[in-house]
């Protein structure tokens, strides 16, 4: 993580690197064309710095979405930082999964039990909005499971 007041220097090495997976995530086999008839699959993780997500359908990689988190995102408790990162996804890819049933899997287990929660905070109540308007299933997905978002952090 690049901290204030110390510089970083791009390397030809980091340039290298960066070029060969930037090749590697957007060239064929790895991209697939979305096909709407055919349902799809979201794979959502997040830290501490950056969330992200990967929407699927038949095992292929439609499309990669990461973004940096805000200073004051950082301070989320796990639980919403996981939530920030489906609200993210979606409303990346609400105009694919508007009006379509999809999984979301996440790597936390407790999500899965959102829908069940008896209390919200103020937050989590303004994305529940959000979420109703999508038809969805959110399954629990192991860490060391989550090979898909490993490879894109």
């Amino acid at each position: 993580m690049q901290k204030k007041g110390k510089s970083f220097k791009w390397t030809m090495e980091c340039q290298k690197s960066f070029d060969q997976r930037k090749h590697l995530l957007t060239t064929a086999p790895i991209l697939s064309i979305i096909d709407p008839k055919k349902g799809y699959i979201v794979y959502t993780d997040a830290s501490k710095e950056g969330v992200g997500g990967i929407p699927m359908q038949e095992g292929r990689v439609i499309a990669y979405e990461c973004k940096k988190l805000k200073e004051y995102e950082q301070k989320y408790s796990a639980y919403d930082l996981e939530l920030t990162d489906v609200i993210h996804a979606l409303k990346m890819w609400r105009h694919y999964l508007i009006g379509k049933k999809f999984l979301l899997m996440t790597d936390h287990h407790s999500l899965t039990n959102y829908f069940k929660q008896p209390t919200l905070n103020a937050r989590q109540a303004r994305w529940s909005d959000f979420l109703s308007s999508f038809d969805f299933e959110i399954k629990h997905l192991k860490g060391k499971e989550n090979r898909v978002m490993d490879a894109l952090s």
